[in-house]
Formats: structure tokens, sequence, C-alpha cells
């Protein structure tokens, strides 16, 4: 294997000593050089047991070392590494692993009883002893592969809102190009510590920061389920520098007591991501002197694309920033042609950090793929500065009486309302417009509010249009594994009213 593949042996002798990872439930840090030893421990039990190259290797466990164990183990004998989704229902674990055929599996004890579940596999146990036994195996170098940059690494099945989950194959070029382009764009340092609460069987909790920041020598904690108040105290604890979660985390934040009283001294940055973020957000991040962005990914290309710096972020706010030192963006209208600024098109990405194919879908891969470029299905514009701002899904385009409404913009209006505590905007379909504009509303407990009153607050702002013509008040907004806003739970929802 070549020294630009296995990084992190060289990381282990550039900082043996440096903590690595650090356990926020038990305290418990291991340096890069233990680190290191239990991949070529856990690489060597693998090869012992016959795993060869192109094998897979699943996961199903919450955030855990175990991650980066089998990642790394993965990646010095040629397996793949699959981490499975423990939030899906058991038939769609089942579906996934029929999918990828996994040679051995790596199951936490909190989900042991799955085990009889999942027939025909060849289970190992994490967070007990025998795991422990197996990360400390005796090393030898026997099972060392010549391995292409090319090769597959790790397989991390989409969420599968529009359908059945896709395996996407992410290279070792890929992951290592990601965490370059994150490094070297976002000006990621040593110093740099940040703890993870995105589930690491989700692209956003492995690549988009967890491997950048060891790669180039800082500490990741593994945080324990979210809570704002932990996330708080945890930030404080370990001294953290950066770290990123989803809109529904921040929103869950900003509103404890902790948030408010804490000054955050160490804190760089504060990153978002996974969905477009509500403007109260940056408000409330913007009133405490804190430096906060979002940014833009997806399981198919890195999932960093975007770079924006602090001071831009609150100038452009809502604006993903411009594209990263290593990759390529270009928006297209739909007869192909580049959209001219302020205009609305389908976001492609190009760049070494891309997927390589979905695993068993050929055809979803030439869709997706034409010509070294990533069709995101995403739409999104650029301004006359070449700032980029995400519009939304181009599936999720509400199209009523012929006008085209973005579900994003009404969403950050209704967003900015004080007696609105979540809202989500979809279209539905309708006999005399095709479809009409429904905002699904969470209001705060504070608060009543009338459908005219919210109407006519539209009214200041949008055009005639795009004001809901459908306001649906709900308790709590439906979240995927991921914490987006689900809206296809909401659609179905929808037919059922």
């Amino acid at each position: 294997m070549s020294w630009e593949l296995d990084w992190l042996e060289n990381r282990a002798r550039l900082s043996p000593n440096k903590d690595a990872i650090i356990d926020e439930k038990t305290n418990k840090a291991w340096t890069f050089k233990e680190l290191n030893k239990r991949a070529n421990s856990t690489a060597s039990w693998l090869h012992v047991r016959g795993v060869k190259k192109g094998d897979r290797i699943a996961l199903l466990s919450p955030n855990h070392i175990s991650y980066f164990d089998l990642l790394f183990a993965c990646g010095k004998i040629g397996a793949i590494f699959v981490p499975l989704n423990w939030r899906l229902s058991m038939h769609e674990i089942k579906e996934i692993v029929k999918d990828c055929t996994p040679v051995l599996i790596g199951i936490h004890k909190q989900f042991e009883d799955m085990c009889k579940q999942l027939n025909n596999l060849s289970p190992f146990f994490i967070g007990d002893v025998s795991y422990e036994e197996l990360v400390s195996y005796p090393i030898t170098d026997c099972f060392r592969e010549k391995i292409s940059e090319t090769d597959p690494l790790a397989m991390i099945y989409t969420g599968g809102t529009t359908g059945k989950p896709k395996g996407v194959v992410l290279s070792h070029q890929s992951i290592l190009w990601n965490a370059i382009n994150t490094i070297v764009s976002w000006g990621l340092a040593e110093d740099d510590v940040t703890v993870n609460y995105l589930p690491m069987f989700h692209t956003g909790g492995l690549n988009a920061l967890s491997i950048p920041i060891l790669m180039i020598g800082g500490t990741l904690v593994i945080g324990e389920p979210f809570s704002g108040k932990k996330a708080v105290e945890s930030l404080s604890r370990y001294r953290c520098t950066t770290i990123l979660l989803v809109p529904t985390m921040y929103h869950m934040l900003i509103q404890t007591d902790e948030f408010q009283n804490n000054e955050f001294p160490f804190m760089k940055i504060f990153l978002s991501g996974a969905a477009p973020c509500p403007f109260q957000i940056y408000n409330a991040f913007q009133k405490k002197g804190l430096a906060f962005k979002e940014g833009y990914g997806l399981t198919e290309a890195g999932p960093n694309n975007f770079y924006i710096s602090p001071e831009d972020a609150q100038v452009k706010c809502g604006s993903v920033g411009k594209p990263m030192l290593f990759n390529s963006i270009k928006l297209v209208k739909t007869d192909g042609c580049e959209t001219e600024p302020n205009e609305v098109g389908e976001l492609l990405i190009k760049g070494k950090h891309g997927f390589s194919f979905y695993w068993n879908h050929e055809q979803a891969t030439r869709e997706a793929v034409k010509d070294g470029w990533i069709h995101t299905g995403d739409l999104a514009k650029r301004d006359e500065q070449g700032f980029y701002y995400i519009v939304g899904r181009k599936k999720d385009m509400i199209i009523s009486g012929g006008e085209n409404v973005y579900p994003l913009e009404v969403e950050q209006w209704l967003a900015t309302h004080p007696a609105i505590d979540e809202v989500a905007v979809l279209g539905l379909p309708d006999e005399i417009w095709g479809e009409i504009v429904a905002a699904f509303i969470v209001l705060t407990q504070t608060y009543t509010l009338s459908d005219e009153e919210l109407k006519m607050y539209c009214e200041s702002k949008l055009g005639r249009y795009k004001i809901p013509k459908q306001f649906i008040h709900l308790e709590e907004l439906p979240k995927t594994h991921v914490g987006k806003i689900d809206k296809k739970k909401l659609k179905e929802m929808s037919i059922q009213m």
C-alpha cells in the first residue's frame, strides 16, 4: 500500500503521542500511535479470517471507535467498509445486507438482539472484552495488499428518502482528496479539536470533519447522543475549536441557557450542514459575536464542496460560499446551458473527491455521472461576486399555475416569524393549480397564530403565487436519521389527512 493511501501510518509517526480520539462518555483517549496499532491489529485479525481485497466488512454500531478501527483496517487490506444505519427498520437493514453481501459484520452489544435476524452472517461483537482482544491481535505484515487509489475503501448507503437506499462506493482517492481539500480550503490545523455528534454511518459524521481533523493531526471527540446542554459542556471541556451540526441540532443548541451563558473562547467556527439553515440560527450566533457558517455536500461528492469565510458568511447570509480549491462547480439549465448570475440551475460537481459508482446500480450511476460531472439534483444560484446559494432539491420545486416556487425561500421567510418553531414547505397535488404550496407549521408553545395571520405575514415579503394556500399545524415535524426534516413522510401524512 502506498504511503499516501495509508496516511494514518505516517500520522502516527509524526504525532505518535498526540491524542487522536477521545470518547465523550468514558473520557478514554487514544493517541495516533495507539489508533494505528489498533488498525494494524484489526487488519491482521481480518486477514487471518480470510478477508480478501474487495470483500465487504459491515458495522452496526452507534458512534464508537470501531468505525475507525474497521475503516483504517479495511484500507490496509483492500477490503470495503460498510457502516449500516441502525435507525432503519430490520427489513431495511436486511435489504442493505442482501445488497452488499458482507463476509463479516461487527455488531455492537447494544444491537445484539438484531444478530439473530441477520441470517448466514459471521458476526463479531463490538464494545466487549472480545473486541478489545481483536484490536490487540498480533500484528503481521502478511496482510499488506497492493492497493490502487481508485480501489474502493468504503460504501455508504444513501438515506433512501426518494426510494431504496443505494450503496455509494467511495474510493481511497475520494476520501483522501475530500480530506485534503477540506484541510487546505478550510484552514484546519493540528490544534483543532472537534466533537462529533453526527452519525458515523453517514458521510457527514465520517468524512465531513472527522477524517480531515485526524489527517491534519487534530483531535476528534466521539460524542454521545446529542443534547444542546451536553454539547455546550463538551465544547468547553475539550476546548473545541470547531463543530459541525445539522440545523435541527443548532435549533436545540441555541435555546439552552448554557448556550446563552457561554462565551466559547476556544471556538474558531460553528459549521452547519445537511440542510439549509434557518436565518434565526445565524442571528443567534451574530448576537453573541460568534463565527457561524454553513456548507453543502452529498454522499456522492466529498461531502465537502464549498468554502466561505466567517466574515463573508455574515454579509452573504445563507450562502455556502465558493468552490473549494480542488473541485469544480457549474450550474446548468434544463437545456444544458450554464446559468447567468442569479439564475437558478442544477448544481453539477467534478473532482477527485467524487464517488466511483452505485453498488449494483449501473443505470443509476450513468444517470448521475455524465462526462465526469456529478448531477446532484439540487438547485442553486450564484451572485455577481461568485457566491453560491442552495435553493432546494430539483424534485422539491413546486410548479403552481405555471409558476416555479422554491420551498426554501418560503421556509426561510416563515421561519423568521417569532411564533414559528419549525416549518417545512412542499407542493401538494391540486386539480386546478397542478400543485399548491403547503406549509407544515410547528408553533412555539407560547404562541397561537391563525392561518389568516400567516398569510398576511407572507404577503409582506412573498409574491402571491408563493404564499401557501394551505397551512397544516403539527406538534412536531418528522425527521430523517440524520436530522433533516422528512418531506417524504410529510407528503405521506398529507395524503392521509
